[in-house]
């Protein structure tokens, strides 16, 4: 890594924060986050009573709390990309997707914006992770025998099952029924018409929402994946019949199952085994002296 490169990196960290604080300490006017809201670096950030705590009271702190471990990770990617695109390692888009799609069911609803920042974010968290691993095993090797061993008790569990992530309005007839949906036609909230009318105590006091459910699941009724298969995700249905009385359901995301072969999971697999066989934790300290590294907090 060149000094010229490092030194760029330094001089983002001291006048950033971890929300991508991004200013020069000669201007008044600071970009505060990614949505470009901004304040002035000559005025307070906040005030208790008579008290005040100033900008460079704020951005001491951030540097001292965060600065080193801030830079180290910048470091730590900075080097892994170099010597990835080095060694020419790329990772599988389907393990990519199966990693952003399995970690996506951890969280909860999301507005389409959030939702695709969120995967952006989680997109770049997964491809560095699966870059340091390959190069962390670059020089281990797993026995085919053991590899196939593995893949045949433990492959499906590289798999993706398909799942949905919905809300609903569950009522008892069809008449208070159309009457949510109208309401909805007309702007109103779904998770407020669900804590005013749904039947389902479980879920009215959250909006109706009932998580990430597996299409295989004996949880998910039969109906209600029918009929989401057949919609857009962000939207809602007409009423329709359900086992237990009638209901109204949100679609907010529908994700695909994704399996794969023995021959296109093998280099991931093989990775991981090593690292476990050579006690080696997801760490790039390792990698560090392949390249001519200097940093402020030294060696």
């Amino acid at each position: 890594m060149s000094k010229k490169l490092l030194l760029g990196i330094v001089v983002v960290l001291l006048i950033t924060n971890v929300a991508s604080l991004l200013i020069l300490n000669n201007k008044e006017s600071v970009v505060l986050d990614d949505d470009d809201r901004t304040i002035s670096s000559k005025e307070a950030v906040a005030s208790i009573g008579n008290e005040e705590i100033s900008y460079q009271q704020w951005i001491k702190a951030l540097r001292s709390a965060y600065g080193k471990k801030q830079l180290k990770q910048m470091v730590d990617r900075t080097v892994v990309n170099e010597l990835a695109e080095a060694e020419g390692i790329k990772i599988n888009e389907k393990l990519i997707d199966r990693d952003v799609a399995f970690l996506i069911t951890m969280q909860g609803v999301m507005t389409e914006d959030e939702a695709a920042k969120e995967e952006e974010r989680l997109r770049e968290e997964v491809i560095y992770r699966y870059k340091l691993q390959q190069l962390l095993a670059a020089d281990a090797s797993i026995p085919e025998e053991e590899l196939k061993s593995f893949y045949d008790s433990y492959g499906k569990q590289y798999n993706f099952t398909a799942s949905l992530q919905l809300s609903h309005i569950l009522v008892d007839n069809m008449e208070t029924a159309e009457k949510v949906y109208d309401e909805l036609e007309q702007g109103a909230s779904f998770d407020l018409l669900a804590e005013e009318y749904s039947q389902d105590d479980e879920t009215k006091d959250t909006g109706g929402y009932l998580g990430y459910i597996y299409t295989s699941s004996q949880f998910l009724p039969s109906s209600y994946e029918e009929l989401a298969s057949e919609m857009d995700e962000h939207s809602y249905s007409k009423p329709f019949a359900a086992d237990n009385g009638v209901a109204i359901i949100y679609l907010h995301r529908k994700l695909p199952s994704i399996e794969f072969t023995y021959d296109e999971i093998k280099p991931y697999m093989e990775s991981e085994l090593a690292l476990q066989e050579m006690d080696q934790s997801l760490t790039a300290d390792p990698l560090w002296e392949q390249l001519d590294i200097e940093w402020i907090y030294g060696e």
